[in-house]
Parts: C-alpha cells; structure tokens; sequence
C-alpha cells in the first residue's frame, strides 16, 4: 500500500515541516500514541463482519482519546484555548455535513415508508427479465438513481430486487452486487448528493455544482467497461415469475417531489446566496414536516373516502388494511436515519482533524503533493479508498488543502469516489450489500474481479485527464 510508506515517511520526516498547531507534536510520544490509536480503531472497523462491533464505537473512542492527548499537551503548554479553538473548527465542518446527511436520509426513509422503492422493485420482479437483462437494469439503475439517492441506499435498493429473482443463484447474485456496487459508487462519483466524499468537496467550496457533471463520462466509462466484461458470464436465461403487486402509499410521489425541491434549495442557497448549502437542506425539512402535518390532517378523510370504496366493492382484505394505517410521522423517519454511519462519520472527522492539527497531515501533503506528482498523488489515494474507506481519505486531502486547480480537485473526487469498488470493503455500498446478500456476496467473491474492475479505474482516469484537460489550468475556489 503506498499510504503507510508515505505516512512513515511524514512520521519520520525533518521537523522543519509546519505543524498545523501551534505546538508541533509529530515527533512526540504523544503524536505516535495518536497514529497508533487510529491504526488500531480502524482495524477494527474492518472488522466489524467478523467481530460484529458497530463502526461507530472504536472511532468514537478513539477520538476521544486523541483530542484528550492533544488537549493536556497544550494545558501543559499554557496555549489551551489553541486546542479547544481547533476541536470548535472540526466540530462545525463535521455538524454541517451530518445535518446535510441527516435530511436526505429522513427523505429516503420516508419515500421509503411511502413505498416507492417497493414499487419500483416490484416492478422490475414482474417483467420478467432474463438474468442478463436484469444484471443491466440493476446496473443502469443504480448509476443514474445513486447521484440522487447516495450510493448506499441505491446499492441496497437494487440488491433487493436481484435477491428477489434470483433464487439462491449464488454465482448470478455475486455477480449483480459487484455490477451494482460499481454503478452506485460510479453515479455517486458526479454528484454531490451520490457520496459522502463528493458531498465534503462541495460543501468545502472547492468545486461548484456543475463542475461535478464533467465527471459524468469518466464514471460512465468506470462502470461500463467491468460490466461489458462481466455481462459476458450471465447466463441468457429467465427467472420464475413471480407477483407481486404493491401500490404507493398516499403522498409518495409529493414527497419525492418536495426531495427534488429541497436540492434544489440547497443547490441555490451554495451557488446564489452563497450560504452554506446545509441551510438549504433544513428548509427542506420544514417542507416535509409541513407536507406531513398535511397528511395526518386529512388522513381521517382519506381513509373514509377509500373504505367507502372498499365497502362498496366488497373487499375485505383492502378493509382490513386500511385499519392498520398509521399516520405519517416525520420523526419517526428521522430516527430510522443511519446513525451509526453518522457517528462513524463524526469519530473519522474527529480522528483525522486531530492528527491534522498535530501535524500529521502538514507533512505527508508535503510527500504526496510536493515531492509526487498530483497525478500520481490523487491516483494513489483512490487506490488506498478501497482499503481504508474514502470518508477519512477524502477528509485528510480535505484538511491538508494543497494547491490544486480544479481538474486536480475533479480528480481526487473521482478516485476517491470510484477506487473503493476495487474491494467489498472500499465503500458504504460493499459493505451493506455484504451484510444483505450474506453468503452470496462475499469479500474473495468480489476481489476475483478486482482486475476487471481496476481497468474501469485506469480508463476512467485516463478519460477525465483527456476529457477535462482544461480544467487543469483553473486554479482558485469556486
């Protein structure tokens, strides 16, 4: 891996690097006591499947312990209020992007609640595809779903529907969930709203809204060239049918609506008021809670419009669940959010910003971006994406700030954004369809296309150099 030779090298480098504090610890016990406490929280969230211990927890702890280092070193260097003004700053880059986070997943789970995912699943089950048509359309669904919905949600959405048809055709789900695995992570790789990583370089200011779009072809050639491959071993043959009829809850489609309406609130708040976009995202929350309250208003009405109907055309079954309906509850879908992603995500930004301001960060964009070329720099760290995650990846480059211009910025988005489908573990995605297609999708199952997939890493590079070769030039924050 060439992250750690570069972070021993920034360990062990001359300390005439800067320091981001104002204490330089990197050559202290307590700098190497920090590394080795990351190293070893880490460890353990690659291996949550085998040890069952949720991501949040070793993270959590170990930034706990890392800020506390940090702190008794400046109360010693009479400078504390250095320490605290440092931890305030990460703090409020982290609180920016959970509320961020936290709105679109109260809108998944709620258009979730609403059934529209099921709609669209059962759809595709009672089409009767063939397998090979399936593996496409769960492709090209995840691609073009995953800029909008995130990587993560889409991968799960898809795997469902694959695991649903499939009957235990272990070979032909491996297959799907890897194809799907690179389609969300690929789609997700030119949009703001498809990944975390993508999400942190926008809202860092960095790169505005459209410039993600450039992105679009290189992500496209990502997916299509290990999907032409493997589409090439499905097998031309169809599924049992099956039914199953599902409609959309009431509302469904208003809210989805109100999604769409509230990105664009937040698109609009970044680019024109030039606020932060996370003010955008919590007025949209008012519009759902507004739109909720709606729906329990008229619930009562509803329901007695549709059992009426239900009387009258003698349907039981409709009657009897039509009495099992609940009102919609905005809360309830806030507290169904992914929490323990989100304190994953506070404890990796906490860890981080706090070998940052010891040091650590100062010297290795030093090695990586002075004495590598960007290039090779922003191609290295989407490589180690697939091992250690891209949130802490992205967040390092994100805190270290070299001097890039934007095709550089565009770049390490890419890599960072599409490197981790070269393993199971590399991304949110991997992980949860691990856990969902257990025994189907497995991590050696996935790394026997490691190369197909490191083709469609290479092509995509080499495309967006070409493509995109003006934006080299551009330097400055948009």
């Amino acid at each position: 891996m060439l992250f750690w030779p570069a972070l021993l090298l920034a360990l062990f480098a001359p300390a005439a690097h800067a320091a981001a504090g104002a204490v330089d610890l990197t050559a202290s016990v307590t700098g190497f006591v920090a590394i080795g406490i990351f190293v070893l929280a880490y460890a353990l969230v690659m291996l949550e499947e085998k040890i069952h211990l949720r991501k949040s927890k070793p993270v959590l702890v170990a930034a706990g312990i890392i800020w506390a280092l940090i702190g008794w070193q400046y109360v010693q260097a009479g400078m504390p209020a250095e320490s605290e003004a440092a931890f305030r700053h990460t703090l409020l880059e982290f609180s920016e992007l959970m509320l961020f986070l936290l709105v679109a997943m109260t809108y998944i789970n709620a258009l979730e609640e609403r059934r529209l995912f099921d709609v669209l699943r059962s759809w595709l089950v009672r089409k009767g595809f063939s397998y090979r048509q399936l593996f496409w359309i769960t492709g090209v669904l995840s691609f073009f779903i995953s800029p909008i919905a995130d990587n993560l949600t889409t991968a799960l959405l898809m795997c469902a529907v694959v695991m649903k048809v499939a009957e235990g055709d272990k070979k032909f789900i491996n297959l799907c969930c890897i194809n799907i695995v690179i389609a969300a992570n690929a789609g997700g790789a030119f949009s703001p709203f498809g990944d975390i990583t993508t999400l942190m370089v926008w809202q860092a200011g960095l790169l505005n809204f459209a410039e993600f779009l450039v992105l679009f072809v290189p992500s496209l050639v990502n997916y299509l060239i290990p999907a032409l491959i493997m589409s090439c071993f499905v097998e031309q043959r169809k599924p049992a049918a099956l039914e199953d009829d599902i409609e959309l809850k009431r509302g469904a489609l208003r809210i989805l609506t109100l999604f769409l309406l509230t990105i664009a609130s937040a698109v609009a708040f970044h680019t024109v008021l030039h606020l932060p976009p996370v003010l955008g995202m919590m007025t949209g929350l008012g519009y759902l809670q507004f739109f909720g309250y709606y729906l329990r208003v008229t619930l009562p009405g509803s329901l007695a419009r549709k059992r009426a109907l239900a009387e009258r055309e003698g349907d039981m079954e409709r009657i009897r669940a039509l009495g099992q309906v609940v009102p919609f509850d905005v809360f309830s879908r806030v507290s169904r959010a992914e929490w323990d992603t989100l304190l994953f995500f506070y404890g990796v930004v906490m860890c981080v910003g706090g070998l940052g301001f010891i040091g650590y960060l100062a010297q290795m964009s030093d090695v990586l971006y002075t004495q590598w070329d960007a290039t090779w720099a922003n191609v290295a760290l989407g490589l180690i994406s697939a091992v250690i995650d891209n949130i802490p990846v992205m967040f390092a480059v994100l805190t270290m700030q070299p001097e890039m211009s934007h095709g550089y910025w565009l770049l390490i988005t890419l890599t960072a954004g599409v490197g981790g489908s070269l393993l199971s573990i590399g991304s949110a995605a991997g992980v949860a369809l691990m856990g969902q297609a257990r025994g189907y999708y497995t991590f050696v199952g996935h790394l026997k296309w490691a190369p197909v997939i490191l083709l469609g890493y290479v092509a995509s590079i080499l495309v967006h150099l070409w493509l995109n070769k003006q934006s080299f030039s551009v330097f400055g924050v948009s």
